[in-house]
């Protein structure tokens, strides 16, 4: 079994005209983490579903642990977690009840149904709300109960649809740990978020996709790699000013700046030489930055370059 989740062709079709998933192409090796960016709409969502057997794709194969989810939809279920966007837990039950009945659900036996409750309990820092009814829950406590019972069972592959969605950021990255522990003890993951530092945290390899299929993939370097060594981040007076220092500096590299108000990015292969080149012919169009920086790229530098929009964007 070469790998843990796979997709070929994969295929979803809503209505008459809305390709969900358009040919969607995805290879996750087992016990890594395989981040799927993209805007709202690009198909995330649709994908986790077919995956865990909500849905059923039109055409193309999709496989969990060798698998098929159309053919062998119990087996995979059996065998899987699912966080998705929304809190799923039974808001009339407590946290202890909630992870209690998904464990005997899930036939891990009522006594250990409640170990593991009590270990997930700790785990996700629960203790203090862990008798009151779901319903009573803060977004992020809720958040958390959501992701917790889908580690009950102990799933060879866990797919989280956003799963830090609505988290303060202390909880996020405690989230982020219990990941990497997951993942250590040989967890496939597959998750799709809309913070792009939590890819580049977490995942080994990167998917971005778009209408419905995969655009660009590989680790996050190396998806960094491809938009140059050094990023110059300018800030001009005005918008005018911005698109006028534009203007001027795509002269000076093959690949267009990007402006977003008054901000200007440029992506360059030779940072400190550029930066001279460039001051010297903003200074020569009477334009001064009134802020500038160089940095290593980011994914979200990807991201705006892929589908044109940022991260922010789009959540």
């Amino acid at each position: 079994m070469a790998y843990a989740i796979e997709a070929a062709d994969l295929v979803k079709v809503f209505g008459h005209a809305v390709r969900a998933l358009d040919g969607l192409n995805l290879e996750v090796e087992a016990g890594t983490v395989l981040g799927l960016l993209g805007p709202n709409g690009a198909g995330k969502t649709t994908a986790v579903r077919v995956f865990t057997t909500v849905l059923r794709p039109d055409s193309g194969r999709a496989r969990v642990l060798g698998l098929d989810v159309a053919t062998d939809a119990e087996a995979v279920r059996a065998n899987i977690g699912l966080a998705g966007q929304n809190a799923a837990v039974d808001e009339r039950l407590t946290a202890r009840e909630n992870l209690r009945l998904i464990g005997q659900l899930s036939q891990v036996g009522r006594r250990e149904a409640v170990r593991r409750g009590e270990q997930l309990i700790a785990r996700f820092q629960l203790e203090e709300v862990a008798n009151r009814p779901a319903k009573t829950y803060s977004g992020g406590q809720r958040r958390r109960l959501d992701v917790a019972a889908s580690l009950v069972a102990r799933p060879p592959v866990l797919f989280l649809d956003e799963p830090t969605t609505g988290l303060d950021p202390q909880s996020r990255s405690d989230l982020w740990q219990t990941i990497e522990e997951l993942v250590s003890e040989g967890t496939t993951v597959l998750l799709t978020t809309q913070y792009l530092e939590e890819a580049d945290r977490l995942a080994q390899q990167v998917a971005v996709v778009d209408h419905g299929k995969v655009i660009a993939e590989g680790t996050p370097a190396q998806l960094k790699a491809r938009m140059g060594a050094t990023v110059l981040d300018l800030e001009m007076a005005d918008e005018a000013e911005a698109q006028k220092a534009s203007d001027v500096l795509s002269r000076l590299t093959e690949q267009p700046p990007v402006v977003q108000g008054r901000a200007v990015e440029v992506n360059v292969d030779d940072g400190a030489r550029f930066v001279s080149r460039a001051l010297t012919a903003l200074e020569q169009a009477a334009l001064v930055p009134a802020h500038l920086s160089l940095r290593e790229p980011s994914l979200d530098d990807v991201f705006l370059a892929l589908t044109g929009r940022r991260a922010e964007e789009v959540s």
